[in-house]
């Protein structure tokens, strides 16, 4: 019986390694190309609340990028008590700045897209006229030329929307040991070779670094469309890849040639599990059922084979013994790719089984949360249950 169930997750991640993109390669990189005939305008739109601790060097980041054409920031301060338009306009750089005082939240909206939406009004009443929209987080800095590079790849493409993984902080103990999982989990649950197939229905950004297409934005009708949406990347990127006529759409690893790097300390517990706990039902559109099949899924696909090893000399199933070491292997030979985007040692991809337990955990703490009226959070602001989805 035991050897049955290692059989299952041994299929699981045959499936996994041959039919889901070869997302675990990790290999999804902004590449070289020429420059284009024109460089188009762009507005970076970045919605912040209480980031004074970080904000100046990310808008010092911006407002000193390389970019050819026509560029401004917009800093959305939404209702900080702590100093961050002061700290933004100390900022130095060419690009010129403007702050948005974010008005009241209305009602049906999540405070980060209403931020957004925000910068979005106060760039209509601007002189520049926005071919392109940068929508950017207050934690994340970017590389001076990787503006210039990622608008190299959305003109050479035709992409609607070119967005850029940030390289997240992986210090520490519970940083080496979660983030690349999650970012290997991520590119799993987003494939981004799919992602980046316009045949293909998958799509996703990561919300970090998003350069959209203002005719885009307009053709789903603007960030109305999807106002209570608390995974604002995922369903931007799902209503402009499969708007008809359905628009290519790209979604590409951080590296040395276009990086963007996230200023989250990630060294704690508690930061990761507010990180992954804050949305993670969400992305399971609150159902009980998808919460039980995926905290079963993870169990079967992480955490069987190991078991299998570890408790031989208990059940002294050679069958499963075997068939155990043979997938947990298989799982380990994946997630080395992309432990070495993050430098790390590939013996800690023996580690995946218990990273995959922490964040069956977190999915718990969202759903429990959820349940108990807490609802999704973002900067201090809690939403029910029922009015933010995925759209």
């Amino acid at each position: 019986m035991i050897a049955v169930i290692v059989l299952l997750a041994l299929a699981a991640w045959v499936f996994l390694m041959t039919l889901r993109g070869g997302f675990w390669r990790a290999d999804q990189l902004l590449p070289a190309a020429k420059d284009p005939a024109r460089w188009p305008s762009v507005a970076a739109v970045i919605p912040a609340r209480d980031e004074a601790d970080t904000i100046r060097q990310v808008i010092d980041a911006h407002r000193r990028c390389t970019y050819p054409g026509a560029f401004k920031v917009f800093l959305c301060d939404d209702h900080s008590g702590d100093g961050t338009a002061e700290q933004a306009q100390l900022s130095g750089g060419q690009a010129p700045l403007e702050v948005v005082s974010v008005p009241d939240l209305p009602a049906g909206w999540s405070g980060k897209l209403w931020a957004m939406r925000s910068g979005l009004a106060e760039i209509d009443e601007d002189t520049l006229d926005a071919d392109y929209i940068l929508f950017t987080d207050a934690d994340i800095v970017v590389d001076e030329n990787l503006l210039t590079r990622l608008m190299v790849k959305a003109e050479k493409d035709g992409l609607a929307l070119t967005s850029i993984m940030a390289r997240l902080d992986d210090r520490g103990f519970w940083g080496g040991l979660l983030i690349p999982a999650f970012i290997f989990f991520f590119q799993k649950l987003y494939p981004f070779p799919l992602i980046n197939d316009v045949t293909s229905l998958v799509s996703g950004a990561a919300g970090g670094v998003m350069l959209v297409r203002r005719d885009a934005l307009d053709k789903i009708g603007g960030l109305e469309s999807m106002r209570g949406a608390l995974i604002d990347d995922c369903s931007l990127a799902e209503k402009i890849k499969n708007t008809e006529p359905r628009s290519p759409i790209g979604l590409f690893l951080s590296s040395t040639y276009g990086e963007a790097i996230s200023l989250r300390d990630n060294r704690s517990y508690g930061s990761l599990e507010a990180m992954v706990a804050r949305s993670a039902y969400t992305q399971l559109q609150y159902s009980p059922l998808l919460l039980l099949g995926t905290l079963v899924g993870m169990g079967l696909v992480y955490l069987i084979a190991p078991l299998a090893v570890l408790a031989f000399p208990l059940h002294q199933d050679p069958a499963a013994l075997t068939l155990g070491l043979v997938t947990w292997g298989i799982m380990s030979f994946a997630y080395r790719p992309t432990l070495a985007v993050y430098g790390r040692k590939p013996r800690e991809a023996l580690a995946l089984p218990l990273a995959a337990l922490f964040y069956g955990w977190f999915t718990w703490l969202s759903a429990w949360r959820h349940w108990r009226g807490r609802g999704g959070q973002w900067k201090g602001r809690s939403y029910p249950s029922g009015q933010t989805s995925k759209v």
